[in-house]
């Protein structure tokens, strides 16, 4: 007995294995509807082998440290380098090695619907995960370069584990625990990837409460950076202690030095 369209697309869209038999099936129906069916099946199933492979690829750090016994590996990551107002946070995040999050990456790459999602996971599965914070007057007066160091040194700092080796976006950090820079990391290395996302959501939040407190600047919009609207407000209402004074466009800027 033939299946339905209906039928055929319910077996596809719940099962990402389907047997040769019923596969030859399928695509020896020339129904229009099945056929659409088992491309998008098809399509689907194409995409999650890709991300299957870019995971496995983005354990080539981590397999390194396993190979070598060590098994409390900490990627390490930053955000909020650039804007002209807010902290400079970074994120410090040890997982466990059976850990899998198929389409992690680099922050700047994922949706913000998929970032509060892997947030999530990864809060709920890693081994520890350490938050380092630097306020915008202590950027102003160490720069922006050592502020980032000193986050990163404060995440680690908060993790309840010790490490046994770092993996580092691009830093090199003043400690004795062994390391690991790779230039993109976040887009090399699972662990990085993943703090990545913990230290961007964790700062996306924290700009989002700054705007329900100062609704005028609308830093829920552009997360503190210098877009026209951010320029716009600082022009109007003056600085908050959260701007970055030492930063060029507020340097460089005729402003009344208002400070809430």
């Amino acid at each position: 007995m033939k299946l339905s369209i209906k039928e055929v697309e319910n077996i596809l869209k719940m099962n990402e294995e389907v047997s040769e038999d019923l596969l030859f099936t399928i695509k020896s129906d020339d129904r229009k509807g099945v056929q659409k069916a088992f491309s998008k099946w098809l399509s689907q199933k194409e995409k999650q082998e890709q991300l299957e492979t870019q995971f496995e690829e983005m354990l080539y750090y981590e397999r390194k440290a396993w190979e070598q016994g060590l098994r409390y590996i900490a990627g390490i990551d930053e955000v909020g380098r650039g804007p002209l107002a807010g902290p400079v946070i970074a994120a410090a995040v040890i997982l466990p090695e059976k850990f899998r999050l198929m389409g992690l990456t680099d922050s700047k790459k994922v949706s913000k619907k998929n970032r509060e999602e892997f947030y999530e996971v990864i809060y709920s599965e890693a081994i520890s995960i350490g938050i380092g914070v630097v306020p915008a007057e202590e950027i102003d007066r160490i720069n922006i370069y050592e502020a980032t160091k000193l986050a990163m040194l404060k995440a680690l700092d908060e993790l309840n584990i010790p490490p046994e080796h770092l993996l580092i976006d691009a830093m090199k950090l003043p400690t004795n625990y062994t390391q690991t820079s790779i230039i993109k990391g976040d887009s090399k290395s699972v662990s990085i990837a993943a703090s990545s996302i913990i230290a961007k959501v964790t700062r996306d939040h924290y700009m989002e409460k700054l705007g329900q407190q100062y609704p005028q600047y609308g830093f829920e919009n552009h997360m503190g950076y210098g877009t026209k609207e951010h320029l716009a407000a600082i022009d109007e209402f003056g600085l908050l202690s959260e701007h970055r004074k030492s930063f060029a466009p507020i340097r460089e800027r005729s402003i009344t030095n208002r400070l809430f």
